[in-house]
């Protein structure tokens, strides 16, 4: 995305914004929305700082990321303000003066101490909803989080405006061209550690601008589902690889998924390859109207297909699901809602109101319950895993003649297939963010 297209999409991103702002404080029964960035953390009896991560709902309204102790504040027919903390400071870089394609769009106070922001704060603090954690205080500006307007706007925040999709589509082109260094450093026989440094050297991130902590696995790792050890030597025959790792783009994340076989003819390629097209499937379920537990429950009788047509299952997929015998295969949800977090807010919320809709009975760690509908970015991530714990329990089972276990002791060395793409619903056929991405040039 240009500057100029960035230009051309924010103020109608920023009107959004204040529409949702005023209507999520008329909920909560207050006059002003005070957003703190947050402030930097510090290690219990220790003068280093842990990295700092600004408030979600800062973000959201403005491109800036790196600078704490600052404020927005919004009052229903006022200009938005940003009390903007640009500290005299010879320790650490401070931030430059604003600017870019949205400054023009707030009333901008440069203050250079923190407490220096009081000033520009609403009279009455018990006036204000306030946005943030605890340690965002200042004065009486404690982060009070009323409920209602949380509701309204985390619920709506699963709505992406026309900005927000390109933001993720720029994130999304870094993950990619990191991923594509991955792949080659692991078909180079690096370590993981290896592996994680190119990725982040392609990404141009280090590991504290990445949106979460790589998850990058060599054989039998890959089936640690978050596995983040990193070894430092790669294995003496180097199997499987998988990778689950993001990017970030002014606030914005994605979340990518690969898995690959050193033997490209083999038979965890031919199991990566069907997998793979079963994704495709799923992706193209994102669409208006559609209940996105269907899309799991769809996806995990898919997946047992898959394990009883290369010989892993000897039930049918149904019975497979019924019994949960499908769960100790694929043990996680299908995906979440994606944007300024990688596991964005609102994904249980019944309506903008509150209210919980919960996981199907059996499959508790789904973390996206809603009916999908033009706006929503998803990710589909669909995994089939061999894992002792949860195999065992199978095995030690009623269902146990329904597993070939010579199968899965086959498979076992190789750990687990995993593959997410970013899925945008829209009014008529799904946007794969990812696959896009993919199919540009390198």
């Amino acid at each position: 995305m240009t500057a100029s297209d960035a230009a051309i999409l924010y103020p109608q991103h920023l009107a959004v914004l204040q529409r949702r702002a005023e209507a999520a404080i008329q909920r909560s029964g207050h006059d002003h929305l005070v957003v703190p960035s947050g402030n930097l953390h510090y290690q219990v009896f220790d003068d280093r700082d842990y990295p700092y991560a600004v408030n979600p709902h800062f973000k959201a309204w403005l491109p800036l990321v790196r600078n704490p102790g600052s404020w927005i504040v919004f009052t229903p027919g006022q200009k938005p303000r940003l009390v903007y903390l640009q500290p005299d400071d010879y320790w650490h870089v401070v931030p430059e003066a604003p600017s870019g394609y949205w400054v023009d769009h707030f009333d901008i106070q440069v203050i250079r101490e923190a407490g220096q922001a009081l000033a520009h704060l609403p009279a009455d603090a018990a006036r204000c909803a306030i946005l943030g954690e605890p340690q965002s205080a200042l004065g009486d500006y404690v982060p009070n989080n009323p409920d209602k307007a949380l509701d309204y706007l985390h619920y709506h925040r699963a709505f992406k405006t026309p900005y927000e999709v390109e933001m993720i589509r720029r994130a999304t082109a870094r993950g990619v061209r990191a991923h594509r260094a991955a792949e080659r450093a692991f078909r180079a026989g690096a370590s993981e550690f290896g592996i994680h440094l190119a990725y982040c050297q392609a990404a141009r991130q280090d590991a504290n601008e990445l949106p979460y902590h790589n998850i990058i696995a060599l054989n039998e790792h890959n089936a640690i589902l978050h596995y983040m050890q990193f070894d430092r030597l790669p294995p003496e025959d180097i199997r499987s690889f998988l990778i689950d790792a993001g990017a970030s783009h002014d606030g914005y994340v994605c979340d990518i998924t690969r898995t690959y076989a050193t033997d490209r003819n083999g038979e965890f390629q031919a199991l990566i390859d069907a997998v793979d097209a079963a994704q495709q499937k799923m992706c193209g379920q994102v669409r208006r109207g559609i209940d996105y537990k269907r899309i799991h429950l769809d996806g995990h009788l898919a997946l047992a297909g898959i394990l009883r047509e290369f010989g892993v299952l000897e039930m049918s997929p149904e019975a497979a699901v019924e019994t949960g015998v499908s769960a100790a295969f694929f043990p996680h949800g299908m995906g979440h809602g994606i944007g300024l977090q990688v596991h964005d807010v609102g994904g249980f919320l019944a309506s903008d109101e509150g209210g919980r809709i919960d996981p199907p009975e059996g499959h508790p760690h789904l973390r996206l319950t809603r009916v999908l509908e033009p706006g929503m970015v998803v990710t589909i991530e669909p995994g089939l895993y061999f894992i002792d714990m949860l195999l065992d329990k199978v095995r030690q089972g009623e269902h146990a003649d329904g597993v070939n276990w010579e199968r899965v002791d086959a498979f076992r060395p190789y750990g687990g297939i995993r593959i997410e793409d970013e899925v945008v619903c829209t009014e008529g056929d799904a946007l794969n963010l990812t696959r896009e991405g993919f199919a540009l040039p390198a």
